[in-house]
């Protein structure tokens, strides 16, 4: 039996089932449904040529052509289905919820799968995410300055039983110019969002939701402008930490990463350091004394953020001064002080 469900229906049923995605393996990479494994009906390949033909010749030849490939890849379909689960509801979705879901489901339902098809596709879940980020959120900001430990805290509130939000591991980057250093590759944009619009789903919208005070672009990365606009205007909890302290877990944390990656990073805000900055900076990092190389850049970094800072509305940011970088004790100290629950 085929079903076909609107976006909402369909993610919740399909919550901890087997979603199949059956676009093209470039079309998933480019963004999918998270959960969805990729079960391709045309390579890119076939799909390209398929198009192609379609336009030169029309929608009743590119069916012809779809034929070719459809039986093998079919028959490549259910003997992969059968080896990953026993189960015989099967969710299925491709970009308009058109030809290709429609043929693929018809034949899983001959095959006795219980099929349930997203209607208009990734398509129409891309909608949902995107008008997702213009709905109001209950958003609370941690903020501080660079080097406050901010996602440890972050963390912390969460195993405290807070709801939280890590922006910077979605996004594989800690947001300075030295946060891509050994992390992984980051995601496509497109598939950035789609994680960040199913953790918030997750959290529901009544609950409060910690996020980190970022800037809007977060290494290759950028938050959605409604989404950014929100976490501007939002409450802001601001860890006051001493700047020594600060560099030192700054040292801690990057100065084992190699004078290579270290430079490589500092030349890429040489235009916002400046010509002198830059040079000692660098000087300072080949002598091996990286105490002093972070210094510079903190000091860019503070200034950087106290600008930032004084562009949001004052009486919704609360000050909570700690003289340590001890995620759980300044967790403890934010959950203590109620300012805004």
């Amino acid at each position: 039996m085929v079903t076909k469900l609107d976006t909402e229906d369909f993610l919740v049923q399909s919550a901890g089932r087997l979603l199949i995605d059956v676009r093209s393996p470039a079309e998933y990479l480019h963004g999918h449904i998270p959960g969805a494994l990729s079960f391709p009906l045309f390579s890119n390949e076939e799909r390209t040529v398929i198009g192609t033909c379609y336009k030169q010749q029309g929608r009743e030849a590119a069916m012809m052509l779809g034929l070719k490939y459809y039986g093998i890849n079919m028959q490549q379909i259910v003997t992969t289905l059968k080896k990953v689960t026993s189960d015989k509801q099967v969710f299925v979705h491709c970009w308009r919820g058109g030809m290709r879901s429609g043929v693929v489901a018809w034949m899983l339902d001959l095959f006795g799968y219980r099929v349930a098809v997203l209607n208009k596709g990734y398509k129409a879940f891309r909608k949902a995410v995107l008008e997702s980020f213009s709905m109001p959120k209950n958003i609370m900001i941690l903020g501080g300055k660079t080097g406050s430990a901010k996602t440890e805290v972050l963390h912390e509130l969460q195993s405290q039983g807070e709801s939280v939000i890590d922006l910077e591991a979605l996004a594989h980057h800690k947001g300075s110019a030295f946060g891509g250093i050994n992390e992984s590759a980051a995601p496509a944009q497109e598939q950035f969002e789609n994680e960040l619009f199913m953790q918030f789903r997750t959290v529901g919208s009544q609950k409060t939701i910690w996020l980190e005070d970022e800037s809007q672009r977060i290494g290759s990365i950028n938050l959605p402008n409604a989404l950014w606009m929100q976490m501007r205007n939002a409450r802001v909890i601001y860890l006051d930490i001493p700047f020594e302290k600060r560099l030192s877990y700054i040292v801690d944390s990057y100065g084992s990463f190699g004078v290579t990656a270290l430079k490589e990073a500092t030349l890429r805000i040489a235009k916002r350091l400046g010509g002198l900055e830059t040079r000692n900076a660098i000087k300072f990092l080949e002598d091996g004394d990286i105490r002093s190389a972070f210094s510079i850049f903190l000091k860019y970094y503070d200034k950087y953020y106290t600008s930032a800072t004084q562009k949001r509305d004052p009486d919704l940011i609360h000050k909570i001064i700690s003289e340590k970088i001890n995620a759980r004790g300044n967790a403890l100290l934010i959950r203590q002080s109620k300012i805004f629950y």
